[in-house]
């Protein structure tokens, strides 16, 4: 048996990739994908470069404008990149810089102690995925300029005058042959800079938005860095007490910066960074900060008596229970694990952390003690709670993947044993749930209906949450277990979709349904397995030929086309009760023809998510009424 395989292959079908082709033949490799968060990806390489100078001390101002054609300017104040020549590339070093790949001030060891970026790689690598490129330098009094298009060099560096400032700017324009969307996100790029101010006191980042009529302008500057950055975290929160803890140190040439304050939740809240990247799956100086914690607040817990000798000691759950809290390390030579830098793998990490937390946190609680005494009792409450939880946690788990008599009673499940080809739709109402129950297709989809509005667990505590009847349902059915016990692996559904009501009170379920995932299981989330459905809002009816609408946009495009008259018969759909079977299965859960839309988390932005979160879930009514009132033109076809 063998397969006939047309032309040779010898040394010369090797095909070699000549400068930047690589990045442009294969660009998820090396900015994670085309999509929109690739795109934003390249403004970050670019403000990553003037972030360095900063961190190296040479930069306190940087400047990135998205201009009226969608290009982006960044400029900073730092040094300038070198113009002499490179001897090694016999071209100048900026020339370098932006169409070799692995080449810049981040190696060696002599040009920058720290950084972020690529690693060497970013200038060149947004230079290449870009329709074109200018640099501009200023430096000792010379000012010098270069193009590029498609990462080609259009013409020599040249002097094109004189200038009274040091500095470095770059305008790009991305790519329409490479990405998806080129169209920039400003609260995207607002999001991001806010962070990068904050993890960098004292530098100033300006974000300008020239495509509007009236240009939009936010500055950033934060002295206390990421002291404001927890200040900011706690903002629509009540914060147990008033001071900001605060360890800094240096191990090992290791920067350490932690900044921490509890609050009334019952959430963690903890974001940690390297060299200013954002490391959503934590890493080595993750687990110094937590080891550090559990140890120090345990140690004082005991010596002052707050727990007895015969105590069981305070998880580290405990103790972060309701924290807000950020872990900043600078390290010279970061490895992280991944291509996407999602977690640190440098060992000397944990020591460094933990030893500069643990001796500045030891003497904060004994220079503090009524702070600390706040934080030990909310630890032991949480220790009580988690013991209880514990308890309705063994309730829910299932003996096996396959014994159906631990599954809730009102879930409708399906024949396929496969996960992959399976999916549950969670449905608002016993009677939307009754019509879903006789549409769907019974070998591969479930369903599980929901009565009422499941709790709210942005103000619940574990153990309140798990003896709630419907996440209950939802915890047994999914079959991952939660919180410490969620195993991926064990999913029961390749699919959950959200399917409720299209109005207010719909819209509040599926937030409830997705605070909760969030929270607790926030890897379905992020693996890509929940969705929501969308129903239509119309239902249109013309010689015996029907129609449906998704919203008023396609609603007036269809009368258009069928011709508006006395003969349409149009139904405004108020709820998924209002629909039979039928109409259900052909509109909604068909997978030939359904519209779902996936739930994503952008992990680089988690920090905004969870005020987002709070926000709109949690006990402080004046932020929820702030956000609403911004949000609001963006909202359509809610029933008010």
């Amino acid at each position: 048996m063998g397969t006939e395989v047309s032309g040779e292959y010898g040394a010369d079908q090797i095909q070699i990739l000549e400068g930047l082709e690589a990045v442009r033949k294969r660009p998820g490799m090396y900015i994670g994908s085309t999509s929109s968060r690739g795109l934003h990806h390249l403004v970050y390489e670019i403000v990553d470069n003037s972030v360095d100078e900063a961190l190296a001390g040479y930069c306190t101002e940087i400047e990135v404008t998205i201009r009226k054609d969608n290009s982006v300017k960044v400029s900073d104040n730092g040094r300038g990149i070198p113009t002499g020549i490179n001897h090694k590339a016999g071209l100048p070093a900026v020339e370098v810089v932006f169409t070799i790949l692995h080449a810049g001030g981040k190696f060696g060891g002599g040009g920058y102690k720290v950084s972020g970026g690529l690693h060497g790689v970013g200038a060149s690598v947004v230079n290449a995925l870009s329709e074109w490129l200018e640099v501009t330098i200023h430096q000792n009094g010379k000012k010098y300029m270069q193009r590029y298009e498609r990462g080609h060099v259009m013409y020599p560096l040249k002097e094109i005058g004189t200038t009274n400032r040091t500095g470095t700017e770059v305008v790009f324009l991305p790519d329409k042959e490479i990405f998806e969307e080129t169209v920039f996100d400003y609260d995207v790029l607002r999001q991001r800079l806010r962070e990068m101010a904050f993890l960098t006191k004292g530098i100033k980042i300006v974000l300008i938005d020239e495509r509007l009529e009236e240009e939009k302008i936010r500055a950033f500057y934060y002295e206390g860095g990421i002291k404001e950055y927890v200040s900011y975290l706690n903002r629509h929160k009540n914060p147990l007490y008033e001071q900001i803890i605060y360890c800094e140190g240096q191990r090992d040439d290791i920067y350490v910066e932690v900044a921490m304050q509890h609050n009334d939740s019952y959430q963690e809240g903890t974001y940690s960074f390297v060299n200013n990247i954002t490391t959503p799956e934590g890493g080595t100086h993750l687990t110094g900060f937590r080891n550090a914690l559990t140890k120090t607040f345990n140690d004082y817990a005991k010596k002052n008596k707050l727990l007895k000798e015969s105590d069981a000691n305070l998880a580290g759950e405990d103790i972060r229970e309701g924290i807000a809290a950020i872990i900043s390390i600078k390290i010279s030579e970061p490895q992280f694990e991944g291509q996407t830098k999602q977690k640190l793998g440098n060992s000397e990490a944990r020591g460094a952390v933990e030893s500069v937390v643990t001796e500045q946190l030891t003497y904060f609680l004994e220079q503090n003690p009524a702070v600390a005494k706040i934080i030990c009792e909310k630890a032991i409450l949480a220790q009580r709670a988690r013991d209880a939880a514990r308890k309705a946690r063994d309730l829910t788990r299932r003996k096996t993947a396959l014994d159906s008599t631990s599954l809730p009673g009102k879930l409708a499940d399906c024949s396929d044993k496969n996960p992959e080809n399976c999916e549950i739709y969670i449905v608002e109402g016993d009677s939307a749930g009754g019509s879903a129950k006789s549409a769907r297709n019974r070998a591969t989809q479930a369903i599980l209906p929901l009565r009422g509005k499941i709790l709210n667990v942005e103000k619940s505590r574990l153990d309140k949450i798990l003896v709630n009847n419907e996440i209950k349902a939802m915890i047994t059915a999914f079959g991952t277990g939660i919180g410490e016990d969620f195993d991926i692996a064990k999913l029961r559904y390749n699919k959950i979709v959200i399917m409720t009501d299209a109005d207010v009170d719909g819209a509040h379920i599926a937030t409830l349904m997705l605070t909760f995932l969030y929270r607790f299981m926030p890897d379905l989330i992020r693996k890509g397995h929940v969705y929501l459905a969308q129903p239509p809002l119309y239902k249109i009816e013309k010689n015996k030929k029907v129609f449906y609408a998704y919203d008023d946009n396609e609603l007036n495009k269809i009368l258009t086309e069928i011709g508006r008259d006395g003969n349409n018969k149009i139904q405004r759909y108020k709820g998924l009760g209002e629909m039979d079977a039928e109409q259900l299965w052909e509109t909604t859960m068909d997978p030939e023809k359904r519209i779902l839309l996936r739930v994503n988390i952008d992990q680089e932005s988690e920090s905004e998510i969870d005020i987002v979160f709070n926000t709109l879930m949690g006990d402080k009514v004046e932020p929820r009424r702030e956000f609403i009132e911004a949000n609001a033109k963006y909202v359509r076809n809610l029933d008010i």
